[in-house]
């Protein structure tokens, strides 16, 4: 399984982006897709998963802020982000579990900075 993650950017305080995760595969054969970040200097956390039969579940620091969504006939998966601050400043990696093996994409760098 090959993960593309992409839509990191620059971004002002408040602001949005989209990060999209396209999969090789079919993601309806995925059992939870994920969204991690890892900020200089800190451990990579879990930001936000999606289960194959529509749970999701989201860190406490995003709720309310992000969603994540996908679209299978795209095989992508996405995490919408509003309201960014700074601490959300991190490089963003998907995640695919998939009949209980992992992969990882590369990541996407985000930067909220006025």
């Amino acid at each position: 399984v090959q993960l593309q993650a992409s839509g990191g950017g620059l971004v002002q305080p408040g602001g949005s982006l989209r990060l999209s995760c396209a999969a090789s595969v079919s993601i309806a054969s995925i059992n939870v897709m994920g969204w991690y970040r890892q900020a200089p200097g800190k451990q990579r956390e879990l930001v936000a998963s999606l289960r194959s039969g529509g749970n999701t579940n989201y860190a406490d620091s995003v709720k309310g802020r992000f969603t994540i969504s996908r679209d299978n006939a795209k095989n992508t998966v996405y995490l919408q982000m509003n309201s960014l601050q700074p601490e959300d400043t991190a490089v963003y990696f998907c995640n695919a579990d998939r009949y209980s093996r992992y992969y990882w994409g590369q990541g996407t760098e985000v930067t909220v900075s006025s």
